[in-house]
């Protein structure tokens, strides 16, 4: 009988507020006074930025309100897809949720997670958003050390963020991963847009915007790696009011009837 070869452990099965989801272990950063990271947040806690998820629903609701059914919802930087998960379970019936993921590890388990909580209204993609079709060099960190990795920056920077571990963005360290503008995609609708992309939030906008002129529909943008006033410029020139929110900005068209009911900050 050949001897079993021993493997470290990466991913495991947790319980969690957002369903049963495939979980890195160790997806977390240690930092004085605590930790962060998706993992470290469902694995100490169940629940991943609760509030964020909940205001979004509601932006779900309310777009079903106003426009009806057939909702589309895009989740850019889905991670493991909490929101993802939440948002189609939510809109069973009435709605769908397109996910996009770039790292490809933790795409398998954005995938795993999706069907373990039979989402049929969600579907993945293994692809970066930016501003143009094409191919984006992808680090791939160590899973197996401890590291916040929704926090990797696909492009490298001066002031990269350190997620726990040195990321290496040498050709033969990376993984060619497809690069998608957003305006290249066949949408007949588009109702919501979260994009957490970890300084590419700009770049997706850009790729974004003949959809976004379209259909007009509400953004949640991460903006704590991008410049806040570029993101804002570019959104009052299309007609939307932004509002804080957190980490991120919340913009609404003009046109669309929540403009006139959010109460925020």
């Amino acid at each position: 009988m050949n001897k079993a070869t021993l493997r470290p452990t990466a991913f495991v099965l947790v319980s969690t507020n957002h369903g049963s989801m495939l979980v890195n272990r160790h997806d977390y950063r240690l930092v004085e006074g605590g930790a962060y990271g998706v993992g470290h947040q469902l694995l100490s806690t169940t629940s991943f930025d609760q509030e964020e998820v909940d205001i979004a629903l509601k932006l779900l609701q309310a777009r079903r309100q106003h426009f009806g059914d057939g909702v589309v919802a895009i989740d850019c930087g889905a991670n493991i897809g909490v929101h993802t998960i939440e948002w189609a379970r939510f809109m069973y019936g009435w709605g769908e949720v397109v996910a996009f993921e770039a790292q490809e590890r933790v795409y398998y388990a954005l995938c795993g997670n999706i069907t373990m909580n039979n989402c049929f209204n969600a579907h993945a993609v293994w692809a970066a958003v930016g501003a143009e079709n094409g191919q984006i060099a992808v680090p791939v960190p160590d899973y197996f050390t401890p590291s916040s990795f929704g926090s990797l920056e696909l492009r490298q920077r001066e002031n990269n963020e350190f997620i726990g571990q040195p990321v290496d963005y040498s050709l033969d360290k990376t993984k060619a991963t497809p690069l998608l503008a957003l305006d290249g995609l066949d949408m007949q609708r588009l109702d919501f847009m979260k994009i957490d992309i970890e300084g590419m939030e700009m770049e997706a906008l850009n790729g974004a915007r003949q959809q976004i002129e379209r259909f007009k529909p509400q953004l949640m943008i991460e903006k704590i790696k991008s410049n806040e006033a570029e993101i804002g410029g570019f959104l009052a020139n299309l007609g939307y009011r932004t509002f804080p929110l957190g980490l991120n900005l919340l913009a609404v068209h003009g046109s669309d009837p929540v403009a006139g009911e959010i109460r925020i900050g």
